[in-house]
């Protein structure tokens, strides 16, 4: 930069080149310069630009004395932003009869309880999200059905076990036409170890509300067992026309009755197995126990 200065210094054909220019740029600025600003306290929109930004400081200044720091206070907003999401979610479920799990029932949401149908660009899977909202929704339901103190006390485990199930799959009724697609939904890959978690807490909460105390390896036989009769009656729900679905609790209460037959026979044929073995040696028991362990 001073080595260019320098030449131009010491040519006086550039030096008068220079000079005409900066007449021309002063002449333009002085035809199309604005007013001169006014000093800053006769000048009414600085003073407004002070006062915003005192009450900008003013309420920073109270969120950091009542302690908040800047990720709480993120938190705070976009806690506000997660509970519009679930006013929209809870708002669509009724449009899904019409328009299925889809988006269009999301923006139909959004527009029922005033929020932007932009919001639905949020959700990363907008149709998953929307059925496993439901799901969550229905699990809530069915523990605070139990809480509140559902009377199970004059039934046997199995009988408790089917009526649990039948008051969850009846929450599904009115959405029992669209509940193909949400079957579908939750069996995409990307959507499966979500809808795996919330039937297996499902299950989970059934057995426990059913009086199950187990820790042992068949806390996870009897939650497998009891998920596939969960599933095999959701899916004879939506093929079942009967009045109220009655169909579908005699299918639900002959699969829990097989079940614990099964298992009755499995422990009646393992207590003659050892019987056996203790009059006529161990060699017909640890037949016995090979062949229940190589069915099982």
């Amino acid at each position: 930069m001073l080595r260019s200065a320098t030449r131009v210094a010491f040519n006086p054909v550039g030096i008068r080149l220079l000079a005409s220019q900066c007449s021309f740029l002063r002449f333009s600025s002085d035809a199309h310069s604005p007013t001169p600003p006014l000093p800053p306290h006769q000048d009414p929109s600085h003073q407004q630009q002070q006062e915003s930004s005192a009450s900008a400081a003013g309420e920073h200044k109270e969120e950091e004395s009542s302690g908040k720091t800047h990720s709480e206070r993120r938190g705070r907003v976009q806690s506000d932003y997660q509970t519009e999401q679930l006013r929209v979610l809870q708002a669509a479920l009724p449009h899904v009869v019409k328009l299925g799990w889809s988006e269009r029932a999301l923006i139909s949401g959004a527009r029922d309880v005033g929020v932007s149908p932009s919001i639905v660009g949020t959700f990363a899977r907008k149709e998953a999200a929307l059925v496993e909202y439901f799901m969550d929704d229905c699990l809530q339901r069915l523990i605070d059905i139990i809480d509140s103190g559902v009377d199970l006390s004059n039934l046997i485990l199995s009988g408790r076990l089917a009526k649990l199930i039948q008051i969850r799959l009846e929450m599904q009724a009115p959405y029992i036409s669209k509940w193909p697609q949400a079957l579908s939904i939750q069996a995409q890959p990307m959507n499966i170890p979500t809808s795996f978690k919330q039937r297996a807490l499902l299950i989970d909460e059934i057995w426990h509300a059913s009086g199950d105390q187990s820790t042992d390896i068949d806390w996870y036989v009897k939650r497998t067992v009891l998920g596939g009769i969960y599933s095999t009656s959701e899916v004879y729900m939506v093929t079942d026309h009967s009045p109220e679905f009655r169909d579908t609790w005699s299918f639900l209460d002959r699969r829990i009755k097989d079940a614990f037959d099964l298992q009755k026979s499995v422990q009646e044929a393992t207590y003659l197995a050892e019987a056996v073995g203790a009059g006529m040696g161990t060699s017909l028991q640890g037949f016995m126990k090979r062949v229940f362990q190589g069915s099982s």
